[in-house]
């Protein structure tokens, strides 16, 4: 029983019904793909692979599972004990189209964006027949936007009806394949000049040059993390997402959930892991005894099972926040830093529990490891927020000085 599942009245009877489904779907059709040969040569699942498991989930009920069919949302705890159970298995986000970057990006779309551009650019991501790239984040080696945007050196300006994008990009996840695109840039014009603006394009566009996708120690999202050049791309003004110089603003829509979407993604993963561990831990005999009776390992185990239920109770009080309205940018770094640095914690016990079979691929394990290893830094390292969160804490305390 977990947390999400005994906090009476978080979660409606549609999203227990559907939280069922996508579990069973997940278990029963998803994880067999886990060893399927498709995959590209950093190791993704090719396209082929997964419209082939989405065209299984379209059937099965499950495809984008925390939009409802009047396209509103799940709120965020109901959305959480969904995307807890899609992340059973690595495909699984793909499977039922709850992975990064869609997800985030449907969010923000769906907050942000005219009904036209909801028609346009959304409809077909809800659907599951694109999947989208958040062109966000720029090159050390430039000088550019890394964890600190307003480092961003891309820049759009006006010519008339249309804005002009010029600049780099690196660490664009799922780029390569993709047919939405959301680019941010900063204004060079005088009334805005600074700010940021966010555009929604088509992909692929000639304007747009991926120059790399580097071999990274994840393989769990199609298209890699592109590095690419963005020379005079001519976008229609009202493709913009939102208001000019309001860019900024607008990724705090969608990264504060994002984040927490991932910590709900990854939890189901690390979940999966410890049910193998402990089958592994029961079964293996070592030293006269099955490996659960050493304590060495059964505390390994035991510890697991606490950060689970930790790292339950953290998203659960965070999507409680972004329920109510808040942008939940405090909340949702803490939640990001507890539950990526626990569900390390909990990966790296399930590989020590299984040993050398741990570090094979003939389980999950192993990719599961790898994945979180990853998530530590995407969507802000661990550092970054604490950082942040330091500041707000010496802000408050001169507050509270000033008011003595």
């Amino acid at each position: 029983m977990t947390v999400l599942q005994t906090n009476p009245g978080a979660i409606s009877d549609h999203a227990h019904a559907m939280g069922a489904k996508v579990e069973a779907f997940v278990r029963d059709v998803i994880v067999p793909y886990e060893k399927d040969a498709r995959r590209d040569h950093h190791g993704a699942p090719t396209d082929e692979l997964v419209n082939e498991m989405r065209a299984k989930a379209r059937e099965a009920g499950v495809l984008t599972p925390h939009i409802r069919e009047d396209g509103t949302h799940l709120s965020q705890r109901e959305t959480a004990y969904v995307l807890i159970k899609s992340g059973l298995s690595p495909l699984g986000p793909l499977a039922c189209n709850t992975f990064a970057p869609d997800e985030g990006n449907m969010y923000l779309i769906g907050h942000v964006g005219s009904p036209e551009l909801k028609a346009r650019f959304l409809a077909p991501l809800i659907s599951g027949e694109a999947r989208s790239a958040f062109f966000m984040t720029e090159p050390a080696d430039w000088g550019g936007a890394g964890s600190d945007p307003s480092m961003m050196k891309t820049t759009c300006r006006k010519d008339g009806n249309h804005w002009i994008v010029s600049g780099r990009k690196t660490f664009i996840t799922g780029a390569q394949g993709a047919k939405v695109g959301i680019v941010m840039a900063a204004s060079a014009e005088e009334e805005t000049k600074g700010g940021a603006c966010m555009f929604l394009v088509d992909l692929p566009d000639p304007a747009i040059r991926i120059d790399e996708i580097p071999n990274t120690i994840d393989n769990s999202m199609p298209g890699g993390h592109a590095t690419l050049t963005i020379n005079d791309l001519r976008i229609p003004a009202d493709q913009m997402l939102g208001q000019p110089g309001e860019g900024f603003k607008y990724a705090q829509v969608r990264l504060s959930p994002a984040r927490l979407s991932h910590c709900m993604r990854w939890l189901g993963a690390c979940i999966r892991a410890q049910e193998i561990a402990t089958d592994y831990a029961c079964r293996r005999e070592a030293f006269g005894k099955v490996l659960i009776d050493h304590e060495g390992v059964g505390f390994m185990l035991a510890q697991n099972k606490i950060l689970i239920e930790q790292c339950e109770l953290m998203i659960d009080w965070c999507a409680a926040v972004l329920d109510t309205g808040s942008l939940g940018t405090v909340e949702s770094s803490m939640a990001k830093v507890s539950v990526s640095e626990a569900l390390m914690t909990i990966a790296d016990n399930c590989v020590q529990v299984m040993g050398g079979t741990g570090v094979t691929d003939r389980t999950v394990v192993e990719q599961v490891f790898r994945e979180v290893r990853a998530f530590r830094i995407y969507d802000g390292p661990t550092e970054v927020h604490k950082w942040s969160l330091a500041k707000k804490i010496k802000r408050g305390w001169r507050e509270a000085q000033a008011g003595e």
